[in-house]
C-alpha cells in the first residue's frame, strides 16, 4: 500500500469513527470472536417469587439448640462422670427465668435442673413466694453437665457451654432473669464482686432485667438469708408487673 492509498484508508476509517490505532501486538492479534456477547435485557422482567422466611416457635428453637448440644463432648466434663445433659425446663415463653451454676447429683440423674433439696426450696420460692406455678417459669444453668463432686465450673467449661445458655435466653426473651448464687451471678455479669454486694441490684442483661440473689443451697445452710431473698423476689414481682 503506497502513501496515497494509506492516506485514503485512514480517512475512511476516521469517517467510520475510528479515533486511532494501536501498535500493541496483543491488540492486533485479538480475535473478535473472543469478546463475550452481552445477554439480552428484558425490559419487563417477571417479578421474582417472594422468599419465604421460616420462623421457629420458641419450643422448636429450644429443641434445635438441644439437638445441637447432642451427647456433648466439647469439654472435659463428659469424661469426668457426668451421666447426662441437663438442658433446662419450663415455659419456653416465660417472663421469668432462673439461672443457676451447674447441675448437682440429683439433676444429673433426672436430667432436670433444681430437683434436689435446693430445687424444692426454689419451687417454694416460686410457688409460695411469687405465687406462680413452677411450670410458668424457665430454669437452666450456666453449664449443662455436673462437675465432679459438685465443684465450681472451670473457666474453659464455662466458655464452652455458656453460648448455649445465651441462646436459651435469646429464644425465651424473659423480662426478668434471676441469677442464683455467687458463681451464676459472677459468670453472667463478668464480675468478681461477692453475691452479698450484687444481690438487691438490677442489671440490664441481653434485653432483660437481671437480679442476683442467694442460691437455694446457700439458704439451706443459712436460713437467716431467706429474708434477703424475699426482698429480691419482691423486686422481681415489681419488674414483672411493670
Amino acid at each position: 500500500m503506497d502513501r496515497d492509498d494509506l492516506k485514503e484508508h485512514l480517512k475512511f476509517a476516521k469517517e467510520l469513527g475510528v479515533s486511532g490505532v494501536s501498535t500493541d501486538p496483543a491488540w492486533r492479534a485479538r480475535d473478535v470472536r473472543s469478546v463475550p456477547l452481552q445477554p439480552d435485557v428484558d425490559a419487563n422482567p417477571e417479578p421474582a417469587e417472594p422468599r419465604t422466611t421460616i420462623s421457629l416457635t420458641p419450643i422448636d428453637a429450644l429443641a434445635s439448640v438441644r439437638a445441637d448440644i447432642g451427647d456433648c463432648t466439647r469439654c472435659k466434663l463428659h469424661a469426668q462422670g457426668r451421666k447426662q445433659i441437663v438442658f433446662g425446663v419450663g415455659n419456653p415463653q416465660a417472663d421469668l427465668m432462673f439461672v443457676g451454676e451447674a447441675p448437682g447429683a440429683d439433676e444429673d440423674v433426672q436430667g432436670i435442673p433444681f430437683v434436689g433439696r435446693a430445687g424444692q426450696l426454689l419451687t417454694d420460692i416460686i410457688e409460695k413466694g411469687l405465687k406462680m406455678p413452677r411450670a410458668d417459669v424457665y430454669i437452666a444453668n450456666v453449664i449443662k453437665c455436673r462437675p465432679p463432686q459438685n465443684r465450681n465450673p472451670e473457666p474453659d467449661e464455662v466458655a464452652t457451654c455458656e453460648p448455649f445458655l445465651f441462646q436459651q435466653i435469646d429464644i425465651i426473651k424473659p423480662k426478668v432473669i434471676v441469677a442464683l448464687g455467687k458463681f451464676g451471678a459472677q459468670t453472667l455479669l463478668r464480675t468478681l464482686e461477692p453475691i452479698s454486694k450484687l444481690r438487691g441490684r438490677v442489671f440490664d442483661y441481653r434485653g432483660a432485667k437481671l437480679i442476683p440473689t442467694f442460691h437455694p443451697a446457700y439458704l439451706l445452710r443459712n436460713p437467716s438469708s431467706k429474708r434477703d431473698v424475699w426482698e429480691d423476689m419482691k423486686l422481681v414481682l415489681k419488674l414483672l408487673n411493670e
